[in-house]
């Protein structure tokens, strides 16, 4: 009973960081918009996203390229370079401006605190800066694309993200080998949910893991892996009336960040783009299409952690995508919106 409280527990923890990648993504939505964040010059053109799944492809065949020659240091520097990066947007826009260097106004205090995360990471990787790192970087970095999608383009990139990661988990596998090595750089690229008081990410257990990897929106790998034993099976001259061998424990479920951020660019595309009214939120530029993306996510959440902790390796984003498209169409249907105007047409 105590090992279900514990999963069960850790299952609502995973719940609540995606609903602080997609609260956050939300509460940044329009200060990013007006500080010029918008990554492209017109959001409607759905060949933004062709451009995009071929630098997600291009950058998995580099990533696989540095692991075969052990340049992961390349890749721990590279992302935590980026965490950096988006940390400032983020805290350019949370943090009060009170100190500011030359001409053009930098933050200070800002720029302060995006160093003090890619510090606390190369200093103290340990789970509680991992995830905390990780929801600011997936929030900030959803609230980039999702400003920089239309609804057409932000559909297209979820269906085709939806089909690669299952060929990738399913099929070629490819992704399951790079979500184990990113496993070891201790970077914020997974989201870590201790089962254990105990636990610690900087010391994990020698125990086989099995790990359910999905595409990834920061160029990195997403993974649900859990450590769980393998099935005893009984040999020959095995008493079948003896007791069965206690399996380890299972220590934390990891979650890939891309999980978090890939439908929660439809979230802020929903909001952002659609004119379907404002719901009454403080803070977030929030419509129904946009809470029925937020909905369908964390129920496609919830079906995936039920699947991965059984201990089989699972795309997420199939169900996350899938999830969040169809809670979106059902919101744009109950503010009494068209399929063609929901879908971009």
């Amino acid at each position: 009973m105590n090992d279900r409280i514990r999963v069960f527990a850790a299952v609502g923890v995973t719940v609540l960081l995606f609903l602080g990648v997609q609260l956050g993504a939300l509460a940044l939505t329009e200060p990013f918009y007006e500080a010029g964040h918008q990554a492209v010059e017109n959001p409607e053109d759905p060949t933004n996203s062709v451009v995009y799944v071929a630098i997600i492809l291009v950058a998995t065949a580099l990533m696989l390229a540095a692991f075969k020659y052990n340049l992961q240091g390349l890749i721990r520097a590279l992302i935590i370079g980026v965490s950096v990066m988006v940390a400032w947007f983020v805290f350019a826009e949370l943090v009060p401006p009170v100190v500011t260097a030359g001409d053009a106004g930098v933050n200070v205090l800002a720029v302060l605190a995006a160093f003090g995360v890619g510090a606390a990471l190369l200093v103290h990787p340990e789970w509680y800066v991992i995830d905390t790192a990780g929801v600011l970087m997936g929030a900030g970095a959803a609230a980039l694309f999702g400003i920089s999608f239309g609804l057409l383009p932000a559909l297209l990139l979820l269906a085709v993200l939806a089909i690669y990661d299952a060929i990738s988990v399913y099929g070629t596998e490819h992704m399951l080998d790079l979500a184990e090595g990113v496993m070891d750089l201790k970077i914020p690229v997974v989201l870590v949910i201790p089962l254990t008081l105990s636990y610690s990410y900087l010391s994990p257990p020698e125990e086989s893991a099995q790990a359910a990897a999905s595409t990834d929106s920061t160029d990195s790998a997403d993974a649900v892996e859990s450590s769980d034993s393998a099935t005893t099976e009984l040999s020959e001259g095995t008493d079948p009336t003896d007791e069965p061998t206690p399996e380890p424990q299972r220590d934390a479920l990891f979650i890939g960040l891309g999980d978090a951020v890939i439908p929660t660019i439809l979230v802020v595309s929903a909001a952002y783009f659609l004119d379907a009214g404002t719901l009454d939120v403080p803070g977030l530029a929030l419509n129904l299409p946009a809470l029925g993306a937020i909905i369908g996510t964390i129920i496609g959440l919830v079906v995936l952690m039920a699947m991965v902790i059984r201990g089989r390796a699972h795309a997420g984003l199939p169900l996350l995508n899938g999830g969040a498209i169809g809670g979106y169409l059902l919101g744009a249907l109950a503010s009494g919106l068209s399929i063609a105007t929901a879908l971009g047409l």
